[in-house]
């Protein structure tokens, strides 16, 4: 069987990843996989299967066409035709779309490919992009306008960011552009995006649950030199990991929760950028974004709590991360975070309320509760990858 995938990145990333590792344990099986991708560096590890779509300056062009006149999704023609043609002399069996945004697609071309193509397709969404006019991350502020058409979208200054507003036209032509595809399956990471999607127009599509998974091998308690290195020995470290850090991931809330919290405790912050390093307080300690993933381990071994401070997730793979490393989590109840958090795991508080976040740190600090997550072994197995690829290889052979 021949498979291939579209993402915007291959191999990186968390969409990235689980690309790859789909790849591969297809590829074990004796299939050949590629992955079409559209930015971004490829691990070379996963070279083999990369199909880059466009150049770099394409992606630029379709950004600022995105910033100009709200057209995310329609740029790219050029460079689309010219990867359809080469799909067409692929040949895949089956055809699985993660993300379709991010500025390296025409949605146009892609699907009136994928409506006369008679191949099976499978979609995994992993934000809402697919069925509002604008946003990715329409929970963040509870917007639902989507469920009936867009129009004057609050959200315009969020990913894809746009000087005018075109959201009533762009949920019109996703609409008519989205829909209407033979043999199309959608996946959903989480329980709560399904309720979306089963919601918005794609409700027309058979939609199925595949959380997403981690490498369980890797996702473990290690001894950690994290706090020595840091001086930190006789702190409270409370963690915070973002591929991408603003105030919709919590950077704000964060900074509120370190002037509320005395000396005792340490906020950890990965993955910021150089000029977001410069601007944090004294009380919190920022680290670059890291790709390895043993560095990320030894740094949720080390700290005693996650904090997950976003106001929009599909899922919230840092949590699974950070519980099958045998540390507790905060979080606050937004997307599908609840279903990522057993009561033996964590605890989830409404989203925005920094004081009930100090609470439960305090409440977990005092001892008051403490969570006994290696006797949830059969929890944290849920989250093993090869569940979600097994899942995956199941659907693929429906």
């Amino acid at each position: 069987m021949k498979y291939l995938f579209i993402n915007t990145v291959c191999g990186s990333g968390s969409t990235g990843r689980i690309c790859a590792e789909l790849a591969e344990a297809l590829e074990k099986q004796g299939n050949e996989v590629k992955i079409a991708y559209g930015r971004g560096e490829v691990p070379d590890k996963y070279k083999r299967f990369a199909v880059p779509i466009g150049s770099k300056a394409d992606v630029y062009s379709h950004a600022l066409r995105a910033r100009l006149f709200d057209s995310s999704g329609y740029g790219s023609k050029a460079a689309t035709e010219k990867f359809i043609k080469w799909v067409k002399e692929y040949d895949p069996d089956i055809i699985h779309l993660h993300n379709v945004h991010g500025y390296y697609l025409n949605i146009e071309v892609l699907f009136d490919y994928l409506k006369n193509c008679g191949k099976k397709i499978i979609w995994t969404l992993h934000d809402c992009w697919a069925f509002t006019g604008h946003t990715a991350y329409c929970d963040s502020i509870g917007c639902e306008k989507w469920e009936t058409g867009c129009g004057k979208c609050p959200k315009l200054d969020g990913y894809p960011a746009s000087y005018i507003d075109r959201s009533k036209r762009n949920w019109l032509k996703k609409k008519e552009i989205f829909t209407g595809v033979p043999n199309l399956t959608i996946v959903c990471p989480s329980y709560w995006l399904e309720g979306l999607v089963k919601r918005s127009f794609l409700k027309e599509y058979p939609v199925r649950v595949i959380h997403n998974g981690i490498d369980l091998n890797q996702f473990r308690r290690l001894e950690s030199d994290f706090r020595e290195r840091y001086g930190l020995a006789d702190k409270f470290l409370l963690l915070g990991v973002a591929t991408a850090w603003d105030d919709m991931k919590g950077l704000s809330d964060f900074i509120k929760l370190s002037e509320m919290l005395d000396d005792s405790c340490k906020i950890v912050l990965v993955g910021l950028k150089p000029k977001q390093l410069k601007a944090l307080p004294a009380e919190i300690l920022g680290i670059e974004r890291t790709s390895s993933i043993q560095e990320l381990v030894l740094i949720y071994s080390a700290c005693d709590i996650l904090l997950n401070l976003s106001y929009c997730e599909s899922f919230g793979l840092v949590n699974t991360e950070a519980i099958s490393c045998g540390t507790p989590v905060v979080s606050y109840k937004t997307g599908g975070c609840p279903e990522t958090i057993p009561e033996c795991c964590g605890i989830t508080v409404e989203k925005g309320n920094v004081n009930e976040v100090y609470k439960a740190i305090n409440r977990i600090k005092s001892g008051e509760i403490d969570f006994d997550i290696y006797s949830a072994a059969d929890v944290i197995r849920r989250f093993d990858k090869t569940i979600a690829t097994e899942d995956y290889i199941k659907l693929y052979g429906e």
